[in-house]
């Protein structure tokens, strides 16, 4: 699915998913740089993020997998 990667205000990252118009904030990470590994929505949700390079710039739409479903 695509997700909208993007930091918030307070400097959080969030997630939106335009399909669902649903925008939650990241609450957890698998690994430091973000990118892949899996991330928590504050909803409970589940992603799966794509491999890419530690700096790479947001806000950013990419290809996720939801886990769980």
């Amino acid at each position: 699915m695509k997700v909208m990667i993007r930091r918030n205000d307070k400097g959080g990252l969030s997630a939106y998913v335009p399909k669902k118009d649903l925008e939650e904030p990241i609450v957890e990470q698998e690994k430091p740089e973000l990118w892949g590994g899996i991330v928590k929505l504050a909803n409970g949700w589940q992603l799966m993020l794509p491999e890419m390079a530690a700096d790479t710039r947001l806000p950013i739409t990419i290809e996720a997998k939801r886990l769980g479903e």
